[in-house]
């Protein structure tokens, strides 16, 4: 017995060692990125032996391209001009090979690319940055869908001190994009973090934030359903149920799942949903399908190209006719927001266009660039202090 569990202990020291060599070791003498007092951004990558080195981002600057240049020690390096507080993403390409910046370890997932990351602070970002507040919580749940025969998953954020006590709250139903899944508004917009600021800023209601999984075919985000490594990330275009209007038709299994689970609300007037891009176009049907739901609606760069939209689908129908329903039950905020260089920036004209012939009231806010993040986490910050008042 003694001899075996010694050659177990050697075998665990041969497990172990052989996992550590297969973490490696990193550059720690290459700093990437640096961001500066100034608010520039200096890149370095240690690629000795490349001919040619490039960053490729999501700021505006330059186009988001910055050519690195090698000094004598192999190091490539070059700064950017000043860019405007926000979180970016970018990745790092050596000779023509895209891939994450080899000195840093802080990465996103946006659909199936890995970007590396940095903040610019003093602005907008600061409300992305962990800060020394009270947080809340982001818990994943499953509900059992019976429209969509199958068990979904959900993100859901409670706000500071919900698990101490029994006060009950108001609830934003927080939708993603094509590409995205329960994950995205956590990873990439920040939901969390942005609750917990505004909270403690006394700008926002305290409120739950559900993040459910807006691709009617999948259960969850790639890798987390019964098909395991099998699903990868695509764009919902691709996937199984993509606008077959079944998962506008059984929003309310969501909202009713919620209610019984957690401390809601459950008004109309506490209740908000809001979208981004795809997540935008359910907005707008789910609204329009449920009129007696919601009391906050938000359209954030909303995918409305109805050029690709079946209108003989049950929940795409006959869409002035719901939302002159939805008018005539009433509602606080119906508020949509674009960038002027986004792709879809003469469908969200042309849907207000069709508002205004209705006599249908709504906010609009127009901002600069296009389909990006930057956009959508800045709409979050300006569309949640309206709610709930």
């Amino acid at each position: 017995m003694k001899r075996l569990t010694t050659l177990f202990a050697i075998a665990s020291i041969c497990i172990c060692a052989s996992a550590q060599q297969n973490v490696g070791f990193r550059q720690g003498a290459v700093i990437s990125p640096e961001v500066n007092e100034d608010h520039t951004v200096t890149f370095r990558v240690n690629a000795p032996n490349a001919t040619e080195v490039t960053v490729f981002g999501d700021w505006a600057a330059d186009k988001g391209i910055i050519r690195l240049e090698k000094n004598s020690k192999g190091i490539w390096e070059n700064t950017t001009t000043v860019l405007p507080s926000e979180m970016y993403t970018y990745r790092v390409i050596i000779d023509g090979i895209a891939g994450i910046d080899p000195s840093n370890p802080f990465t996103r997932r946006d659909v199936g690319n890995i970007f590396s990351i940095f903040y610019v602070p003093d602005g907008p970002a600061d409300y992305y940055l962990v800060q020394d507040v009270p947080h809340g919580n982001v818990t994943q749940t499953w509900y059992e869908s019976k429209g969509l025969e199958t068990e979904r998953r959900l993100s859901v954020y409670t706000p500071p001190c919900y698990e101490k006590g029994k006060k009950r709250y108001p609830v934003l139903y927080l939708l993603h994009g094509s590409g995205g899944d329960e994950n995205a508004w956590l990873e990439l917009g920040h939901t969390a973090r942005i609750m917990d600021n505004l909270i403690a800023e006394g700008k926002i209601e305290p409120m739950i934030v559900v993040m459910p999984n807006g691709n009617s075919g999948k259960q969850a985000a790639p890798g987390e359903t019964y098909e395991n490594l099998s699903y990868r990330p695509a764009m919902t275009n691709q996937l199984k149920g993509y606008k077959d209007g079944r998962y506008e038709e059984n929003f309310d299994e969501i909202v009713n799942f919620i209610d019984s689970r957690y401390r809601t609300i459950a008004k109309k007037n506490k209740r908000a949903i809001a979208g981004l891009s795809m997540g935008g176009f359910h907005t707008m049907f789910i609204s329009a399908n449920h009129p007696a739901l919601f009391d906050y609606i938000g359209l954030f760069s909303a995918g409305l190209n109805m050029s690709t939209v079946n209108f003989d689908i049950p929940a795409y129908s006959n869409m002035t006719g719901k939302l002159s329903d939805l008018d005539k039950a009433g509602y606080e905020l119906y508020w949509i927001a674009c960038g002027t260089d986004d792709f879809l920036y003469q469908n969200n004209l042309d849907f207000m266009k069709t508002l205004d012939d209705m006599d249908f009231e709504y906010t609009y806010h127009e901002s600069d660039r296009g389909h990006i993040w930057a956009n959508w986490r800045q709409y979050l910050l300006l569309f949640t202090p309206m709610l709930f008042k």
